[in-house]
């Protein structure tokens, strides 16, 4: 009964016919800032093509994950109609140090369910202690003039690669290509099948499939392939997804939200993977917002699945080891992700209930041989870049660590225990992953249990029987 209620109260409250889902709405706005300080301006406000493909039963998040958060409340009453947890490009650049000595604009969007009434749009962020405060509030009429409804060129032929229900009932993943031409149409298809397929081997998103929309599109490209300005090749491809992000050569983001938001609003989405049509490892995440991989890359699987982590279950970045953008945090607190910890309170563990009363906290584990070792691949691995030597000599690098890192870990006395063990989050010392191994950690092909249990409980915000 509570279930039809809530989805009663929902379409009346978002559409003014109750037999209808509601159209999208995304705001556009302007996020400017530095290390210190942030603004926000609307740029527009936008009636997206397709009906709000989102669950009604759970328009209210409650996952608590996110490094931002967003409310839409009904301006009369103030009662809370949709939120949403999200991390931003903006979010990851202040952490960088180029945040500390110049200012940077970025372009985002929030979408949500079309309102028929006024409705205050709450922009929050976590503090100092991970706490949501709010930093920006605007109002959104659906009657201003100036909301755009304008019929824009559709960018592409929708593909069907999966579909299992309605998109209000199911998870949808929208998969777009970026630096296909049309010639390379086929290929980016059998591409998108092919890492599809790779993400429905691997648990927990293999037992619930069923619980899946996939959509492909790929607006054609003049030129194959995206930039990679290290190399010095610029493409102007259609999403604008480029390597080199914030100076690390194998990070691939876009950061022309707008072409992005135009193309990806011809299909239902929920999540969405951009394939760049590239060999060179690379790829990225970020929590709702989107995924990126380099499609020929021979570790694709991979990256695919670890860069869709990120996106789809705000999953942290367990290794540590690897040269990254970031800034190391200068105070030690909790992480909001699900899968690292700073282990401050043992007894409280976000992950106690799957730990044995046998395994200790922190659980001890094979770090300096790992470390050791992981030195040696990385000078190899710069090696291979500065010389501009072949991606196949990267590619069985790689098959060469994770061979070695399987037979340490296979030796390791909690290997197939759930506990703390250190080394998580970029940094060897403070914070803790769940388990020795998993996809989040080094390139192996399965989540941890903890990572497991993160990503279903999206699956379950996102769908419905």
């Amino acid at each position: 009964m509570k279930r039809f209620f809530w989805l009663a109260f929902f379409l009346t409250i978002f559409s003014s016919n109750t037999s209808a889902a509601p159209q999208t709405m995304r705001l556009d706005f302007y996020h400017t800032g530095n290390a210190a300080q942030e603004l926000f301006s609307v740029d527009r406000v936008v009636l997206e093509p397709l009906a709000w493909p989102g669950n009604p039963e759970r328009a209210i998040d409650e996952t608590n994950l996110g490094k931002y958060l967003f409310e839409v409340r009904d301006q009369k009453t103030n009662r809370l109609l949709y939120s949403r947890g999200f991390a931003s490009i903006y979010g990851e650049w202040e952490t960088t140090d180029e945040a500390k000595n110049v200012n940077r604009t970025f372009h985002e969007s929030l979408r949500f369910p079309a309102p028929t009434a006024p409705v205050q749009i709450l922009l929050k962020k976590r503090d100092s202690k991970n706490a949501f405060r709010e930093i920006w509030a605007t109002t959104v009429d659906p009657q201003d003039i100036f909301i755009s409804n304008a019929k824009i060129a559709s960018p592409g032929r929708v593909i069907e690669i999966e579909k299992n229900g309605d998109p209000s009932a199911k998870v949808d993943l929208l998969i777009l290509g970026d630096g296909y031409t049309a010639a390379e149409s086929g290929k980016f298809e059998r591409d998108a099948r092919r890492l599809t397929e790779i993400l429905f081997q691997t648990s927990p998103f293999k037992e619930r499939r069923k619980d899946f929309n996939v959509w492909a599109l790929s607006p054609p490209a003049v030129e194959s392939g995206i930039s990679r300005p290290s190399t010095g090749v610029q493409r102007d491809s259609p999403l604008g997804a480029t390597y080199d992000a914030f100076g690390s050569e194998r990070y691939v983001l876009t950061f022309d939200n707008g072409a992005f938001r135009r193309v990806a609003s011809f299909a239902p989405y929920d999540f969405v993977e951009i394939l760049a049509n590239n060999q060179t490892y690379g790829g990225g995440g970020i929590f709702n917002l989107y995924s990126t991989v380099a499609a020929d890359s021979g570790w694709s699987p991979y990256v695919f699945v670890h860069e869709f982590g990120h996106h789809f279950a705000a999953l942290a970045d367990e290794y540590y080891t690897s040269p990254v953008a970031y800034a190391p945090a200068t105070e030690r607190i909790e992480p909001w992700e699900p899968n690292v910890t700073a282990l401050l309170d043992p007894k409280n563990l976000k992950w106690r209930d799957l730990i044995s009363p046998d395994t200790p906290l922190p659980t001890p584990w094979g770090k300096e041989a790992f470390e050791n070792y992981s030195r040696e691949i990385q000078k190899r691995r710069r090696d291979i870049r500065s010389q501009g030597r072949p991606e196949k000599e990267m590619e069985a690098l790689f098959t060469e660590e994770l061979a070695y890192e399987k037979g340490l870990f296979a030796r390791e006395k909690y290997a197939n225990k759930v506990g703390a063990f250190e080394g998580a989050n970029y940094e060897a010392k403070g914070f803790y992953r769940p388990q020795v191994d998993c996809l989040m950690f080094t390139r192996t092909d399965t989540f941890c249990a903890v990572c497991r249990r993160a990503i279903e409980r999206v699956i379950d915000l996102h769908s419905r029987p």
